[in-house]
């Protein structure tokens, strides 16, 4: 069951990053710095996606991925297109990878050191669900204050979790 939760929220929430790219009306926004930001919408979604595909695709779906994380903060004007497909890979990788794995794997030691510790995949696996709503709120505040348009889209919604958990 918690395995089931854990896919839900991260589906639930690189879903809502999606809606938070395709909300700027002008594609350039995404990679704007306002005054008092050090990252991008760009760059944290470069972040998100690399977490998810490091953490999760690489080392539980057995995916090879190789991550650059200097990449994920310096690249700049990546095509919307190409983030949202990165989304949409990552994605896929969670809803492949999370429902292959039990809820006794979560006891186990995470299979890299984390910050030179050793730490439970369920303990890690939460981290990465509170770290990718964390950045989720910061892009979300970045488009509202560089177009100027605080509409609602969504972004974490209890009921899109239950579909979520629901259709695990």
């Amino acid at each position: 069951m918690v395995i089931e939760w854990m896919r839900g929220v991260l589906v639930r929430d690189l879903a809502a990053l999606k809606r938070e790219i395709g909300a700027y009306a002008d594609e350039g926004d995404i990679w704007t710095t306002p005054a008092g930001t050090t990252n991008s919408a760009g760059n944290l979604t470069l972040h998100l996606v690399g977490n998810i595909q490091h953490f999760i695709g690489a080392q539980f779906g057995g995916t090879g991925y190789t991550r650059d994380r200097d990449a994920e903060f310096n690249r700049r004007d990546v095509p919307r297109a190409e983030l949202l497909r990165h989304l949409d890979d990552a994605i896929a990788v969670v809803e492949r990878t999370m429902p292959g794995l039990r809820d006794a794997d979560l006891a186990a030691p995470y299979p890299l050191p984390i910050a030179n510790a050793t730490i439970t995949t369920g303990d890690f696996f939460l981290h990465i669900a509170v770290h990718l709503t964390y950045h989720l709120g910061q892009v979300d505040y970045h488009r509202r204050i560089v177009t100027g348009e605080a509409g609602k889209i969504g972004a974490v919604s209890p009921l899109e979790l239950a579909t979520a958990v629901k259709s695990a």
